[in-house]
């Protein structure tokens, strides 16, 4: 049999790995939390045979990456296994609105489902290979980085160059609704845009006064006008600032735009549109930064085949795998799906409430999930 069907998956000690981790807060910013999280999984890969872990600095503000090379004397192409340490939540959310605890069979912490329960049942899932001493068909490289949650700003060029020459990636990412994988995702456009007037006393002097806030509000609902609902085209206005008092023209005002998009085609089309836009008042100035900073992960024919892949061994494992309708919000595994590499996604933990005071993780997802997780990793040739 198969050593994936083999042998009973200690939950409880997988749910220790990750309650460690858990318990190390890490959001984005903090590159002493992330990089505590770093250390302690490096400390799992102890004792696996010939697993190489390479620590690469990245920036003051952020943690480092951690590069591990389960097998360094391969050289052949392999898997690619891409998972966060960084979450969303403050330093204090773990000892105020978002304590570890277990009800049933839900585990809530900061970041336990996005995405540090993943990231430990892949390490589970490869310590039981090398517990076996098994040799895996394709060499495995695990890549943790540290700032997804910004958008990948340093680890993307590091991410394409590792996953450049891979047969495949595998995303621990949170499972959708019932254990769903991802098979796509809709790309995604970050954007700044500032108006600049000119300042007056707004009850003296007030035609003097040019507001950069009104005109700013004109070129908002621009943004919103440019929602297509149909060809999956959303846009929002997520922050606004502006002015400096209550009785002064608004001499500047700023908001940031969030743009997603199903493919290429519209990204360029909204994105053009966007950098266009200005106020049509008299004497505003209007600036207009940003870019795509994540393609669309879209399903081809390579990620229909290692779908099929991964619901082959979850049926011998025991249950049915589907696949999520296309999802919103973004990964590091569009960037490997857009270079041609077929990627699956969304093979960590089942559970909700992403980057919320409310996320938890299922308890009775950690084993059936490390068993496909570890299938992928002995199978996939």
């Amino acid at each position: 049999m198969p050593s994936f069907l083999d042998d009973r998956v200690d939950s409880d000690a997988i749910l220790e790995d990750i309650r460690n981790i858990v318990e190390i807060e890490s959001p984005s910013r903090n590159a002493a939390g992330v990089n505590r999280v770093l250390e302690t999984i490096a400390k799992l890969f102890e004792g696996t045979g010939t697993a190489a872990c390479e620590r690469e600095p990245t920036t003051d503000s952020l943690g480092d990456i951690l590069r591990v090379r389960c097998d360094p004397t391969r050289h052949e192409p392999g898997i690619l296994v891409l998972s966060h340490m960084d979450t969303v939540h403050p330093v204090g959310t773990l000892a105020s609105k978002l304590a570890y605890r277990r009800e049933g069979d839900r585990v809530y912490g900061p970041g336990i489902y996005d995405m540090k329960g993943g990231l430990i049942l892949a390490v589970a899932a490869f310590r039981r290979i090398a517990q076996e001493k098994r040799r895996t068909k394709l060499p495995i490289t695990f890549l943790l980085t540290p700032d997804e949650e910004l958008s990948s700003p340093v680890s993307r060029s590091l991410i394409e160059r590792e996953a450049r020459g891979q047969r495949y990636v595998l995303v621990t990412e949170p499972a959708r609704a019932g254990g769903k994988i991802v098979t796509e995702r809709k790309g995604i456009g970050v954007f700044v845009i500032r108006t600049r007037g000119r300042p007056a006393h707004a009850g003296g002097e007030p035609d003097k006064g040019r507001n950069a806030i009104v005109a700013m509000a004109e070129i908002v609902l621009a943004i919103c006008g440019l929602n297509d609902p149909a060809r999956g085209i959303t846009t929002n206005v997520g922050l606004i600032v502006g002015g400096t008092a209550r009785n002064t023209v608004a001499e500047e005002c700023a908001i940031e735009v969030d743009l997603r998009f199903c493919d290429g085609a519209s990204a360029g089309e909204v994105e053009a549109r966007i950098k266009a836009l200005k106020s049509s008042r008299p004497d505003i100035e209007t600036t207009v930064t940003g870019k795509i900073t994540r393609p669309p992960f879209v399903r081809d024919r390579a990620v229909n085949l290692l779908f099929e892949k991964a619901a082959a061994i979850a049926k011998e494992i025991g249950f049915t795998l589907q696949s999520s309708p296309r999802v919103g919000g973004g990964s590091d595994g569009n960037f490997t799906a857009a270079m041609g590499i077929p990627t699956l996604d969304g093979l960590g933990v089942d559970g909700d409430g992403a980057h919320t005071n409310d996320e938890y993780m299922l308890f009775s997802s950690i084993e059936p999930r490390t068993r496909l997780l570890q299938g992928l990793m002995e199978r996939l040739e």
